[in-house]
């Protein structure tokens, strides 16, 4: 029995040093195996996470590969029954890792995370539910999603995540800062799809693992994930979650979801979400008018919002030939 711990670092050498320091805080009881796969940062991360941690195993990749293939390298490389996928961002409490990880190999899940915190200890979003087409997709959308939200409110829909949880909790797919798997079923779903670049790509591979068993929370362990701080890096963005859809990172957002929709749901609800972002662009425009008309505000405020949103929405556009043709494609655009 042995683990192996995979952590993907672009230009994080602080927040990966963190991470370290909280992963190997507790003296480990089962052989761990931590692997460091760097996507080309071009920095002194290297030097400064092999001189404070020398038994890590550092690979170094030549170009930024994102997320899923950066992991897929390390899983390659790994010798442990299971692997765990671990964000940069990620600060490891009361030996987490480890307690997890033997709870675990107790039980029959495939895949399982942990309870995420904010840093101020508030509950984050760690395990999510399937909903036909992705519709879940629609929510963070300005003004059409709020409506959206308030019609699955006032029908009672159960809501497509896990908010918080106190112990186990079955789930469609776990969030990716904090994915472990067993080797036994990463050989018959495969390795995770390279397609992608960043986002949505742990659904997707979710989604693929789950016909195998069942997935889980382990509500009573727990790790704090500075949401987005490795993303932020790279994109020169800002902001937590998945909400952000007007610059760089907001374009990826957009294209990694429909990339999911696609593969997952069919070219049908691909086309709907296309058509669901665009019918918001003109939505946007009307009612953030009049929005800030009705409170008094400059009516305009929230155009050059909209127009971002707009120019992000048009971008997914020319994607749409090779994303329906579902052929392999790598969808980066930092």
């Amino acid at each position: 029995m042995n683990l192996s711990v995979i952590i993907v670092n672009y230009k994080t050498p602080q927040l990966l040093s963190d991470c370290l320091a909280t992963l190997f805080a507790w003296e480990p009881q089962v052989p761990l195996e931590v692997i460091v796969v760097d996507n080309a940062s071009g920095d002194n991360s290297r030097e400064i996470i092999t001189k404070a941690y020398p038994g890590v195993k550092w690979i170094q990749l030549s170009y930024n590969a994102g997320f899923a293939r950066a992991n897929n390298e390390g899983i390659r490389q790994s010798t442990g029954d299971t692997v765990l996928l671990l964000n940069s961002d990620t600060l490891i409490e009361d030996n987490a890792v480890e307690k997890c990880y033997r709870q675990f190999l107790a039980d029959e899940y495939v895949a399982c995370g942990v309870q995420l915190l904010n840093a101020d200890r508030t509950p984050q979003i760690s395990g999510n539910y399937f909903m036909t087409g992705g519709l879940n997709y629609l929510l963070p959308l300005p003004y059409l999603g709020q409506f959206i939200k308030w019609l699955g409110n006032l029908a009672k829909v159960e809501k497509p995540n896990v908010p918080d949880s106190s112990n186990l909790v079955e789930v469609d797919w776990v969030n990716g800062a904090f994915l472990m798997v067993k080797k036994t079923v990463i050989e018959k779903a495969g390795l995770l799809d390279e397609d992608f670049f960043l986002y949505a790509e742990e659904a997707e591979w979710c989604s693929r693992l789950r016909k195998y068993g069942k997935l889980c929370i382990y509500g009573q362990f727990k790790v704090i994930h500075l949401q987005g701080e490795s993303a932020n890096t790279a994109f020169s963005s800002s902001g937590k979650g998945y909400t952000n859809l007007f610059d760089r990172k907001g374009l990826q957002i957009m294209i990694s979801n429909m990339v999911r929709i696609r593969k997952q749901f069919g070219a049908g609800w691909f086309l709907f979400q296309l058509a669901a972002y665009t019918f918001n662009i003109l939505l946007f425009f009307i009612c953030s008018f009049f929005d800030n008309l009705f409170h008094g505000r400059n009516p305009f405020r929230a155009f050059p919002w909209a127009a971002r949103f707009a120019g992000n929405v048009f971008r997914c556009w020319r994607y749409v030939p090779v994303i329906l043709s579902n052929k392999p494609y790598f969808y980066k655009v930092l």
